[in-house]
């Protein structure tokens, strides 16, 4: 059974890549942190090419020139801008910075652009994306090392840089006070920090690493001329590293973690892949130790290997300098202190208390003497009470509005529907493309016309004014809102039922007695409707435009989809949701079998689960306590996709149809930078870039069709799209345009 349980895991979801996302600074799109007047540009802030690193720096600048308040601050004197590092970014911000006429400091703890001067002699240089012209002065014409260099101190010849450490930044007297090393410090109105990824390198965790002849960087190949050489890693520092010294005479060795290389540029693929068997390839391997004349490998399968060698180049990348950014104040994206741990046990009380207050009307005996009184919000305002006229009249629309407004629902459904307009809009101008608007739209529609107007206004002034009384539509309505002793007299709250289909919305199926016109749709919906939509379109097309749990999502949560925690250990978290979906069919089965035998003990069974239950039954474990408290809950500390990703149950059903879906992301990988923002913004936990490098349409049955990562890419890397399962041959892209790089390329 446990063989059986592990082979279906990794059938739906386990086979699929699960990588992780760096920790860097929390930094807003426009370079701002949570202390106020400090910005990080640069590649700290997630994309590692000189274009956009340039790009950030300028328009960090122009952000802050553009604030009234800052302009209003530079009456009183002193310093404008500190700019903390003399790289790429650094200096396009010093070159904007002049030429808006702030006063400005540079300060550099080594050279300007030092990572480029360390770099390796003559080593290409990309300046991705080639059409891309970024904001300021700053240009990128050479695409070796040495002349770009030169190419950048004749740009920047004109700013002057101070050599100075700075140990912290902190809010003081209204502006910054940059802590320098072995010096007074310095007071700026503003600073922007462009250190980059200037923290410690990565370290292979092996014996012998802290011997002579392991390096972290390779200056000039020619050193090693001759001499038997292990580069380990799989990026493209460690492949340009390999194919310079292979170049200079060295015998090389290749050594990385993966099956494949993935995350290189094709270029440098392309130019290993020339270089044949003269580079030795050791995929699938780690180092074990190091020693005087040898490196232990452990290969794939269990195998170990003994090399020969003289060198080692550990070219894994190196740490962001985070605890700079600690001492500083500036959060880690994905790092929880006592603050974080007090404020999400804050949330989640208060989210307690409006959940419990929307299924029961009373926060426990707190509200029942405003209930028995009728004091708002558990009975209709005394000002609207004392209104006459046709507020009185129930069979006017205020009149049908004044008894609905007796119902917790209401207020709930009404702020809902409020919240989703107004950070559905944000989103709109974050991502502001044909896919985003349309989708954002979708969402609104759905959630403010079926799922409020429709139970909360129009059905009760329709019951009000007797046209569920004769004919056809009282059969209608005896069907689909029997009658109630509360409220307008009908349980029109049941018409969540044609948007929300079970078993995400089980109370019209799993009922005292058969309502079986609830049970035919609610069918029809879920093992009909919706595969057939998931087998064109993909699980998000009911997660991403319909479902109101996906409309919370994708605009207040739109802003919080960073925090999804990534990695093999949450991906295997994601089998919740199936338990969740076993036991909805399990309840499904004991409510049939105790309609079709009412003696036997399935009620009782049923019953005990779904009323009786100490504490944890179904409706306060699953609906209100998950649904709810936990899935809203969770949004500003874990993604807005908690709930999505890890327990509903009808996401849970459609994760299997979507094995079976004709929907990709699909990619273009000679574009793909390896920058991981695709995997950091995916709601879901998905690892997109895993697919993106490789070229692979993007298969994991996860996505909820968000768009995120495409809007996201800055290379314009990936587009929606359908494939044929049996051949994997590309049926068509999406005419939808989810990318902004894509449409600028294409003119539109």
């Amino acid at each position: 059974m446990l063989h059986l349980l592990r082979r279906y895991t990794h059938w739906l979801h386990t086979r699929w890549p699960a990588g992780t996302v760096e920790r860097l600074p929390e930094v807003r799109e426009d370079g701002s942190t949570a202390v106020p007047g400090l910005y990080v540009v640069g590649d700290l802030t997630g994309i590692p090419l000189l274009k956009f690193s340039a790009d950030s720096g300028a328009r960090a600048v122009q952000t802050i020139a553009a604030d009234p308040q800052f302009q209003k601050e530079r009456a009183a004197g002193g310093l404008d801008l500190a700019i903390v590092g003399g790289g790429v970014s650094g200096m396009a911000a010093a070159l904007e910075a002049r030429k808006l006429g702030l006063s400005f400091e540079v300060l550099e703890a080594s050279e300007p652009f030092s990572t480029l001067v360390n770099f390796p002699k003559r080593k290409p240089i990309y300046a991705y994306p080639t059409q891309m012209r970024p904001a300021g002065e700053l240009e990128f014409k050479a695409d070796v090392k040495e002349p770009l260099v030169e190419e950048l101190l004749a740009q920047t010849a004109a700013i002057a840089t101070r050599k100075a450490r700075v140990e912290r930044i902190a809010r003081s007297g209204g502006g910054l006070e940059l802590q320098l090393a072995g010096a007074e410090p310095l007071r700026a109105r503003r600073a922007i920090v462009a250190i980059g990824r200037a923290g410690n390198f990565r370290k292979l965790g092996v014996p012998g690493e802290e011997s002579g002849k392991v390096f972290n960087r390779l200056h000039d190949p020619k050193e090693f001329a001759g001499q038997r050489v292990l580069v380990v890693g799989g990026g493209d520092s460690a492949l340009e590293s390999a194919i310079a010294l292979c170049d200079a005479g060295a015998q090389v060795t290749l050594s990385y973690r993966g099956a494949e290389l993935a995350r290189p540029k094709p270029e440098n693929q392309e130019r290993l892949a020339a270089l044949g068997e003269q580079i030795a390839r050791r995929p699938a391997s780690r180092v074990q130790a190091i020693e005087p004349g040898e490196v232990r490998l452990a290969l794939e399968g269990g195998r170990e290997e003994r090399l020969p060698n003289d060198v080692v180049f550990a070219l894994i990348g190196r740490e962001a300098p985070l605890e700079f950014f600690r001492k500083s104040g500036v959060p880690i994206r994905g790092e929880y202190g006592p603050k974080n741990w007090i404020a999400l046990a804050l949330i989640l009380a208060a989210a307690f208390l409006v959940y419990h207050w929307k299924k029961t009307g009373v926060y426990f005996g707190i509200g029942e003497a405003f209930q028995r009184k009728g004091w708002f919000p558990y009975g209709v305002p005394a000002w609207w009470e004392s209104l006459g006229g046709a507020f009185a009249d129930k069979h006017t629309l205020l009149g049908t509005l004044k008894i609905t407004l007796g119902e917790p629902g209401f207020y709930y459904s009404l702020v809902y529907c409020v919240i989703i307009a107004l950070f559905g809009w944000k989103r709109v101008r974050r991502r502001n493309t044909p896919y985003v608007r349309l989708q954002t739209i979708s969402l609104a529609v759905v959630q403010i016309v079926p799922l409020f107007l429709l139970p909360y206004v129009i059905l009760p002034w329709m019951g009000n004014n007797g046209l569920f009384d004769h004919g056809a539509l009282a059969s209608f309505a005896d069907t689909f809102f029997p009658r109630a002793d509360y409220g307008h007299g009908r349980e029109y709250w049941r018409a969540f039922g044609f948007v929300l289909a079970w078993p995400l919305f089980f109370w019209n199926v799993f009922t005292e007695q058969p309502m079986w016109g609830w049970l035919a749709l609610s069918l029809f919906q879920t093992f009909v409707v919706i595969p057939l939509i998931v087998r064109k379109w993909g699980k998000g097309a009911y997660c991403g435009w319909i479902c109101s749990c996906g409309a919370l999502a994708e605009t207040l949560g739109d802003t919080q989809r960073s925090k999804m925690p990534h990695g093999p250990r949450w991906n295997r978290l994601n089998m919740i949701g199936q338990v969740f979906l076993a036991l909805a069919f399990v309840l499904l089965v004991s409510r049939s079998l105790a309609w079709a035998f009412p003696s036997s003990p399935f009620g009782a069974i049923f019953d005990f689960v779904f009323k009786k239950a100490p504490v944890f039954n179904y409706v306060w474990f699953v609906d209100l306590l998950w649904a709810g408290i936990i899935g809203v809950g969770f949004y500003w500390h874990f993604s807005g996709r908690v709930w999505c990703r890890f327990a509903c149950p009808l996401a849970a059903l459609m994760h299997i149809y979507a094995r079976f879906t004709r929907f990709r992301i699909l990619s273009e990988k000679k574009k793909c930078i390896s920058c991981n923002v695709c995997t950091s913004v995916c709601h879901q936990g998905i690892d997109v870039m895993n697919f993106a490098n490789k070229g692979l349409p993007m298969a994991d049955p996860e996505c909820v069709r968000c768009s995120a990562c495409v809007s996201s890419c800055p290379t314009g890397v990936l587009a929606f799209g359908e494939i044929d399962p049996a051949t994997g041959e590309e049926l068509r892209r999406d005419k939808l345009a989810a990318s902004a790089v894509q449409m600028a390329e294409s003119g539109r």
